[in-house]
């Protein structure tokens, strides 16, 4: 009887996680578990009706990954990949580039936690390094492509900063929301610059570094990618992720916005 029991218990226990871990469902082109779905929702809840003003830092957020990869996938294919480009990945619709985690999970859990940072990436373009000419300087180019355009979006957003402070407005409720929003727009694209010239696999500062390395090095260097995502969850853990970037994008801000 007992033995029926535990038996009875296993199947129980095994469909359980089925439905709510394996079995997927397609949303909006995408296929999530149930467990990924409650995590969204959540997410949202907590988004519209506990914090609505973090809705902004995860559109910034959204927008600012979502050119990121657009820009990887544009030098790709102006260095010969047209592999992104016929996968329909140089598209400015958010859908085609969303990651469950990196886009819409990881940055909602360290927005809830309180967090001193947003990170966050889209579904990353395909890139075949066999179309480059010189694989090693091409890849290390189209690495760079993704956070000099962060850069590029921070300082556009610093012009519009200055610029709308230059016009002497009285701090009405709609001028403190738009700086408010601009100082959002330059602080997630500094970050988002300076954490993905991190030199950890398979971020693009890995990139540019294997390219100054020897053949043999290069090959020692990225087959720590398969870890890469742990080691940074790691540095996250003991806070020397957040303690990077503030001593990195602190005097930046400093020097772009005054604080």
């Amino acid at each position: 009887y007992l033995e029926a029991c535990f038996d009875y218990c296993d199947t129980l226990s095994m469909t359980w996680r089925y439905l709510l871990f394996d079995r997927r469902f397609k949303c909006f082109k995408f296929y999530f578990s149930i467990f990924d779905l409650c995590l969204v929702l959540g997410f949202a809840y907590y988004v519209f009706f506990e914090k609505p003003s973090s809705m902004y830092q995860l559109l910034i957020l959204g927008f600012s990954v979502v050119l990121h990869e657009i820009a990887h996938g544009l030098v790709a294919y102006w260095l010969g990949d047209p592999t992104a480009k016929n996968l329909g990945r140089l598209s400015v619709n958010p859908l085609v580039h969303v990651d469950p985690l990196g886009t819409v999970i990881l940055p909602g859990v360290l927005l809830v936690s309180g967090a001193g940072f947003l990170i966050g990436w889209a579904k990353p373009v395909p890139i075949d390094t066999r179309y480059f000419k010189k694989p090693s300087r091409d890849m290390m180019i189209v690495a760079i492509a993704g956070p000099l355009t962060n850069v590029f979006l921070a300082l556009f957003a610093v012009i519009l900063f200055r610029g709308y402070l230059g016009l002497n407005l009285d701090l009405t409720q709609n001028s403190v929301f738009i700086l408010t929003v601009l100082q959002y727009a330059v602080v997630i694209n500094l970050v988002l610059a300076v954490f993905n010239l991190i030199p950890i696999p398979p971020l693009d500062g890995s990139r540019i570094l294997a390219f100054f390395l020897s053949q043999r090095l290069q090959e020692r260097y990225m087959s720590v990618e398969p870890y890469g995502f742990l080691i940074i969850l790691a540095l996250s853990y003991f806070d020397l992720l957040s303690l990077l970037l503030q001593a990195v994008v602190g005097p930046f801000l400093r020097l772009f916005l005054g604080f």
